[in-house]
C-alpha cells in the first residue's frame, strides 16, 4: 500500500510546469498522444479545426501542422517502434500517416477502407505491424478494417488497401479501438451498442477471434487495459458511467465485472469542486493502480482512484484550464501529465514544478478567444446530483 499511496501524493502534487503558446487558430484540443522512441520527443495533438500540431515534448514549443487533404481527422497515434511516425483516422475513409521528421506535410502512406467507411476511431499494435480502424454506421453497417503496417517509411505516398475487416460484432459507431500495450494479436473496441470487445486477430475468423463481449449498458466514450499483464478492460461511456472487468477471469467460476458505476458524478465526492465529467483512464505500472481522469466545466482536474470496492477522490489540479479538458496523456518515465482543453490550452504538469511561462493572464485571454469560436462542449451542461457530505 506504500507505493500506492506514495503515487497518490505524486499525482496529487502535479503541478504547471510549461504552457504552449496560443496559436493563432484557437480550437479545441480533442486527443493527444507523446513518442517514445523518438528524440527529441515529440507531443502531438489532434484539433477542432481538423488538423494535427506537433510540438516539442520538453518545452511545448509548436513545430508543425499537418492537414487531412479533405474530411476530418479523428485521434493520434506515435508508431511505437518508430516514434517518428504519426497516425490519424480521417472520415473520408482513410488512416493516414505522417513522418515528424520530414518538413513535407504530405502523408507518407496512407491506408485506404472501402467506399463507404467513415473512420472515427483507430489504433496501431505494439509492434506497429497492424492498424485497424472502426467506422461509423452506414446503412446496417458497421465495421473494423484491418492493414498491414509493415514498411510504412520505406514507400512514400502509397496506398494500402485493408486486410479484411470484421463485420458482426458490433451494430452502430464503433468510437474506441485499443490494441493490447505487449500483446500485438489482442485488440479491444468499444462502440455506442454499449459493447466492449475483446478479439484475438491471430485468429482465423471472426466468430472465432471474438474472446469476449462486455456490456456496458451505454455509449462507449473512453477505453483501455489494466491491471498484471494487462488482462483487465475499463472502459467510460458518454453519460459519465465507468465499467471494469477482468478478462483472466474468463475461464473461471469468478465474476468478470470489478466494478460498474452507473454515473460517477454522483459516486465520487469532490467537495466544492464538483464532477461535470470524465476524460479516460490511466493505468499506472509502478503502483499497479488504475486512475480516472475527470473534471469541470470550468477546467479544475479530478484524479480518481479505482478499487474494486468502489472510486475515491485522490487530488484536483487547479489553475491551469479555464474550460473542460477533452484530452490528456500520461508519461511513466518522468511521471508527467499533459493535457488538452476547450481553452485551446495544452499544459505540462510535473510534480512540485514551478510554472516558467505565460501568465495567468494571458492564458485567459485565449480561453475567452476560442470560446467564442467555437461551440461549448455539451457534456458540461449536463445535470447531476449534488454528493452529500
Amino acid at each position: 500500500m506504500a507505493a500506492v499511496e506514495k503515487v497518490e501524493e505524486q499525482l496529487a502534487a502535479l503541478r504547471i510546469a510549461r504552457r504552449s503558446v496560443p496559436s493563432e487558430e484557437p480550437a479545441y484540443l480533442l486527443d493527444m498522444d507523446t513518442s517514445t522512441a523518438a528524440q527529441p520527443g515529440f507531443v502531438a495533438v489532434c484539433c477542432s479545426g481538423q488538423s494535427l500540431r506537433l510540438h516539442d515534448r520538453d518545452t511545448l514549443r509548436f513545430l508543425r501542422e499537418y492537414r487531412a487533404q479533405h474530411g476530418t481527422l479523428s485521434g493520434v497515434r506515435f508508431g511505437h517502434t518508430c516514434g517518428s511516425v504519426l497516425f490519424s483516422a480521417c472520415s473520408q475513409g482513410t488512416v493516414q500517416c505522417w513522418d515528424a521528421r520530414s518538413a513535407t506535410q504530405k502523408p507518407v502512406q496512407v491506408f485506404s477502407g472501402y467506399p463507404s467507411n467513415v473512420f472515427i476511431s483507430f489504433d496501431v499494435s505494439c509492434t506497429d505491424l497492424i492498424v485497424c480502424a472502426g467506422t461509423e454506421k452506414v446503412e446496417k453497417d458497421t465495421f473494423l478494417v484491418f492493414w498491414d503496417a509493415r514498411g510504412i517509411t520505406d514507400c512514400a505516398s502509397a496506398t494500402k488497401e485493408p486486410l479484411g475487416v470484421y463485420s458482426e460484432s458490433h451494430n452502430d459507431d464503433i468510437t474506441k479501438i485499443c490494441f493490447h500495450p505487449t500483446e500485438p494479436n489482442l485488440v479491444v473496441s468499444g462502440s455506442t451498442d454499449g459493447l466492449v470487445n475483446v478479439f484475438d486477430i491471430n485468429k482465423d475468423n471472426e466468430d472465432d477471434a471474438l474472446i469476449s463481449t462486455c456490456n456496458s449498458d451505454s455509449s462507449v466514450s473512453s477505453l483501455g487495459w489494466s491491471g498484471e499483464d494487462y488482462r483487465q478492460v475499463y472502459c467510460t461511456t458518454h453519460d459519465e458511467g465507468f465499467c471494469w472487468w477482468d478478462t483472466a477471469q474468463l475461464d473461471t467460476e469468478e465474476p468478470i465485472t470489478l466494478l460498474h458505476v452507473l454515473d460517477v458524478r454522483e459516486s465520487v465526492c469532490t467537495e466544492n469542486h464538483g464532477l461535470h465529467y470524465l476524460v479516460g483512464g490511466l493505468y499506472h505500472e509502478k503502483a499497479k493502480k488504475l486512475f480516472l481522469i475527470g473534471g469541470t466545466s470550468t477546467g479544475n482536474i479530478h484524479l480518481i482512484s479505482c478499487g474494486t470496492d468502489g472510486l475515491s477522490l485522490v487530488g484536483t489540479l487547479s489553475g491551469g484550464h479555464s474550460a473542460t479538458v477533452r484530452s490528456f496523456c500520461w508519461s511513466p518515465t518522468d511521471e508527467s501529465l499533459l493535457t488538452g482543453g476547450e481553452d485551446a490550452q495544452l499544459l505540462l504538469w510535473k510534480p512540485g514544478a514551478v510554472e516558467r511561462s505565460l501568465t495567468k493572464k494571458a492564458s485567459l485571454k485565449i480561453s475567452s478567444s476560442v470560446q467564442k469560436r467555437v461551440r461549448v462542449h455539451n457534456t458540461s451542461l449536463k445535470s447531476r446530483k449534488k454528493c452529500n457530505a
